[in-house]
């Protein structure tokens, strides 16, 4: 095998390892969003883990975040709770940053 074969063997390698953590980072964010909603909501239990795998599978329609917050707010409104886009937006930051370090810290 030429060390042309081996780097683009190690970069493919590289870049589905990166795709998968970035896909279970997002998916821990996912679950962790759903139940601080969930919380909001009154929901506990297996109706909150429920509830935090509807937003986990709602993220999986488009890239980005917007698929999970348009979920989310129309959930947020249907239940009249007060929680603010603004509010939902800088949990998913808190939320992102906290699944990237814990998946990080799994992998050491």
């Amino acid at each position: 095998m030429s060390q042309f074969d081996e780097r683009e063997q190690a970069f493919e390698k590289k870049f589905a390892h990166d795709a998968e953590t970035k896909f279970k980072a997002e998916a821990r964010r996912n679950k962790y969003l759903g139940l601080w909603l969930a919380e909001s909501f009154g929901l506990s239990g297996e109706a909150a883990t429920a509830y935090a795998g509807e937003v986990i599978a709602s993220d999986l329609k488009e890239e980005g975040f917007e698929d999970v917050i348009a979920k989310v707010m129309a959930d947020i409104a249907a239940r009249s709770v007060d929680v603010s886009e603004d509010a939902v937006r800088a949990k998913i930051r808190e939320f992102d940053a906290k699944a990237k370090d814990e998946i990080l810290n799994e992998k050491g």
